[in-house]
C-alpha cells in the first residue's frame, strides 16, 4: 500500500523505537461513542490513516472487549508489517456479569493477555506493550519482572504505563526502561503537566495523550452535535446535561480562538497539544474519514509560544465543569496508582 505521508515521525523513549508523531486510537471503531462500524469499514478507515502517514496504531484488549484488537488484525494483514507500530493494552478485566470492572497485574495474567493478544493480532510481536491501569494490590515490580521476560523472549519490543502515578513509573523505571506513559491530555484534562510530565522528560519516556479532543468536545460532541443514545459519554460526568451546557462557553471560546488561527476547534485543540513537545505523540480516534484528514492536516497547525499560553489562559482546566473520568472508574487515574512496596 502506498503511502503520502505529511506525518514527521519521532522517538517515543530512548530505547528505539520511532513512530509517527500522530497515532491513531482505535477504541472507537469498534463502538464506544457511537455504534460499531462494521469490520471493511473500520479496515478502511485504518488503511486510510496508514496511506495518509499514520504508523502508529493503539488498541487494547478490553475494547470490545477483544472486537477491537481483532478488526486491528485484520487491518494489518493489509499493512506491511515492519512500517507499523502495534500498540496494545492488558489489566482491565470486564465483568460483563457483575457489570463491573477490576484491574490486575498479576504476572500470569500478563503472561496469559499477552499471549492472547498476539493471537487475536496475528503477530508474533507487539511493538508496545502497555499495563492498562495499574493493580494496586501488587508491587509494580512484579509486573514489569514479568514484562521483562516478555521483552527478553521477544514477544513485547518496549514497555508502557497507562495512568500511573509517579512513585510507580519511577519504580516501574528501575526495573526495565518505560519506552512510554499513556495519559489523559488535552486543554481540559492538564492534571499531568506539573509531576508526571517533567518526571517522563527526567527519565526519558514518552508522553502518548489519549482523549486529546477532550473526547469529541472539542469537535462539537454535545455542542453542535448530539451525543448518541448507546454512547458511553452519556454516563461521563462532564457531558451531563448540566454540565455540558456549563461548559459549551469553553467550546464557544475555542471557535474564537479557531477562526483566529484558520483551522476548525477540534483541531486547534489537537494542535495545542502537538505542540507540547517532540516527546508527546497524540493518538486520537475516529470512526470518519473526513475527521481523521481533519485530525492529520492540525499538523498544518503551527503555534507560537505566546500562541499556546494564549489558548492555555483561555481554555483553564479550572472552568470545566465535572470530573475528567467516568465516576465509577475514577478511583483508578492516576492520583490513586501507588503500589506496596516490594
Amino acid at each position: 500500500m502506498e503511502q503520502t505521508p505529511l506525518i514527521p515521525r519521532v522517538r517515543l523513549g530512548t530505547q528505539g523505537l520511532q513512530v509517527s508523531k500522530l497515532g491513531f486510537g482505535c477504541m472507537g471503531l469498534t463502538g464506544a461513542y457511537n455504534t460499531p462500524l462494521d469490520d471493511d469499514a473500520g479496515v478502511a478507515v485504518i488503511a486510510h490513516a496508514f496511506r495518509r502517514g499514520v504508523t502508529f496504531f493503539d488498541t487494547s484488549d478490553v475494547y470490545g472487549p477483544h472486537a477491537n484488537e481483532i478488526l486491528l488484525g485484520k487491518a494489518l494483514k493489509q499493512l506491511p508489517r515492519e512500517q507499523v507500530q502495534v500498540a496494545t493494552k492488558f489489566g482491565i478485566q470486564r465483568d460483563a456479569a457483575a457489570g463491573k470492572s477490576t484491574v490486575c497485574g498479576r504476572p500470569e495474567y500478563v503472561r496469559a493477555c499477552c499471549e492472547a493478544s498476539l493471537r487475536r493480532l496475528g503477530l508474533d510481536h507487539i511493538d508496545l506493550y502497555y499495563q492498562h491501569r495499574v493493580d494496586t494490590t501488587i508491587p509494580i515490580e512484579d509486573t514489569i519482572g514479568e514484562l521483562k521476560k516478555l521483552v527478553e523472549e521477544g514477544r513485547v519490543k518496549y514497555i508502557g504505563l497507562s495512568e500511573a502515578s509517579p512513585d510507580t513509573i519511577r519504580r516501574a523505571h528501575a526495573v526495565h526502561p518505560i519506552t512510554a506513559v499513556q495519559m489523559e491530555w488535552s486543554l481540559w484534562a492538564r492534571d499531568i503537566e506539573p509531576q508526571i510530565v517533567p518526571l517522563c522528560r527526567e527519565l526519558g519516556i514518552g508522553i502518548v495523550p489519549y482523549s486529546p479532543i477532550a473526547r469529541g468536545f472539542f469537535g462539537g460532541r454535545g455542542v453542535t452535535q448530539q451525543v448518541s443514545a448507546e454512547s458511553s459519554l452519556k454516563g461521563h460526568p462532564r457531558f451531563s446535561a448540566e454540565n455540558l451546557e456549563k461548559n459549551k462557553l469553553l467550546y464557544l471560546k475555542m471557535e474564537q480562538l479557531a477562526e483566529k488561527h484558520r483551522c476548525s476547534p477540534a483541531q486547534l485543540a489537537l494542535a495545542w497539544v502537538l505542540h507540547q513537545g517532540d516527546d508527546v505523540v497524540p493518538i486520537p480516534g475516529t470512526t470518519k474519514i473526513k475527521n481523521l484528514d481533519s485530525n492529520i492536516d492540525s499538523l498544518k497547525v503551527k503555534l507560537t509560544e505566546d500562541d499556546l499560553k494564549e489558548i492555555s489562559s483561555q481554555i483553564r482546566e479550572e472552568d470545566v465543569a465535572g470530573g475528567r473520568q467516568y465516576t465509577s472508574f475514577a478511583h483508578t487515574t492516576w492520583n490513586y496508582a501507588d503500589t506496596p512496596k516490594k
